[in-house]
């Protein structure tokens, strides 16, 4: 297991932001802030470091960002990461705040992005994405909780190259497997469907929406277009 570095590894820039940067909020805001990396270039699977100096991020340079900076600040280098059943998985940084879950994460959808920590266990704090999940052909199927300090043969907080063993080693671990509703699942994804053909673009108004961490402006132009009817607000299977 790798020990949390020293602030003397982090250039002046990078202490600067750290020090800034102390909460999980904090954090959650200045990555919404951040353009999302499309990675018009090929696929990257930037450190830190790289992220700093780039300036763009996608899920998995997001979380490996929040893990190094909050590491500083005590808290453990934890993600959530997902399985999907389209192969399009995510990856967040996970925390506990006064014994309860929450996350830190960026994504190309806006029920992708952090959660406040009111969740009693990690597999609650999942759960929380899993209707947020659900676009045309997405889907959660797994999770898992890993430790990043177990990550062998990379340095994913400093590295200048690609950290693609990073990504191997959440691909290799165990995750725990998540059924929901088929009929749940059919029901939201024929509502995303009409909801994108309606309007162009993804929804927000979603159940439980108050258990968010604030979304990056861009997908605000959705809010108080209703994604929800009588049916979806019915007792849930």
């Amino acid at each position: 297991m790798t020990s949390t570095p020293p602030l003397s590894e982090f250039t002046p820039r990078e202490r600067r932001l750290i020090g800034r940067l102390r909460t999980p909020s904090a954090v959650q805001a200045w990555l919404n802030a951040l353009p999302y990396n499309t990675e018009p270039g090929g696929a990257t699977l930037r450190s830190f470091r790289r992220v700093i100096d780039v300036g763009t991020a996608h899920c998995f340079e997001a979380a490996m960002f929040a893990c190094v900076v909050l590491e500083q600040h005590r808290y453990p280098p934890l993600v959530l990461s997902f399985e999907s059943i389209d192969g399009l998985d995510h990856v967040m940084f996970a925390y506990r705040h006064n014994g309860r879950w929450g996350s830190v994460a960026r994504s190309r959808d806006p029920g992708l992005h952090g959660r406040k920590p009111v969740f009693a266990t990690p597999r609650a704090l999942a759960l929380s994405y899993v209707d947020t999940y659900v676009d045309y052909t997405g889907g959660v199927k797994g999770y898992a909780i890993a430790d990043m300090r177990n990550v062998e043969g990379c340095n994913w907080r400093f590295s200048p190259r690609n950290v693609w063993k990073a990504e191997q080693y959440l691909l290799d671990y165990p995750h725990r497997k998540i059924r929901p509703s088929r009929t749940r699942i059919a029901t939201l994804r024929a509502r995303y469907v009409a909801f994108r053909e309606a309007h162009g673009i993804k929804p927000v108004d979603y159940e439980r929406r108050d258990r968010w961490m604030p979304i990056p402006k861009e997908f605000r132009r959705a809010e108080g277009l209703p994604f929800a009817g009588p049916v979806w607000r019915a007792r849930r299977t």
